[in-house]
């Protein structure tokens, strides 16, 4: 007998699927052999050359976003309100308060804060509130029965800030001929001491000690 060719068509018969030898679309083999390309670059580019590493490219980006947020920050005082402001301790702020109050605020309440037509600002009585808030709202609307001007129309809101965290700041110093206390007494915040509790304490020495102290 002799030998029987087998077409070469069913060798790709499975299941009755049958499989095409087409060849393969131009644009996808073109993209195909760009991408082993791109592939070699890259592996020269950033393993042998030296180029920045996911974790370079993430330190230059985070850099990059903090100092848009300090750019913004530097701007971001003049967007406060009453509301929103906040005691100000950088020396640098509290300085540009106090040449503001030489500038608009000695007239009234002296160079020491002691007062003359305004209040006395050293002291513990307070005519429209203690906190920064307070102070805030009062140099920014003004008090007009006391012909106090709104300094919102001079000022801007991060100087109307440095101007109350200087005020406060003049709280408890000595001025050189004090004004009568005007307003509500107001003790000022005392600072809680959080108690140690690394070590156990004995309830009867804390009320001996107590008992002592009184």
């Amino acid at each position: 007998m002799g030998s029987t060719t087998i077409p070469l068509a069913l060798l790709h018969d499975y299941d009755g699927i049958h499989e095409l030898d087409n060849s393969l679309p131009p644009w996808w083999l073109y993209g195909f052999y760009l991408s082993i390309v791109f592939a070699f670059i890259y592996m020269i580019r950033f393993h042998i050359m030296g180029g920045p590493s996911s974790e370079d490219e993430f330190n230059t980006a985070m850099a990059e976003g903090q100092a848009e947020v300090d750019a913004y920050l530097a701007s971001a005082k003049d967007l406060i309100d009453e509301n929103s402001v906040f005691l100000l301790t950088d020396a640098g702020r509290i300085a540009s308060g106090k040449k503001i109050f030489d500038e608009k605020c000695v007239s009234c309440h002296l160079a020491d804060g002691g007062g003359l037509v305004g209040p006395n600002l050293t002291d513990d009585y307070w005519l429209h509130g203690d906190g920064i808030k307070e102070v805030f709202s009062t140099i920014k609307y003004g008090v007009p029965s006391k012909g106090m001007i709104a300094w919102r129309v001079e000022l801007n809101p991060g100087a109307m800030q440095e101007v109350a965290s200087y005020v406060l700041s003049l709280r408890g110093t000595t001025p050189a001929n004090p004004k009568s206390p005007e307003g509500i007494l107001i003790e000022p915040a005392k600072e809680v001491q959080t108690p140690d509790t690394t070590e156990a304490v004995d309830s009867t020495s804390i009320s001996e000690t107590a008992t002592i102290q009184e």
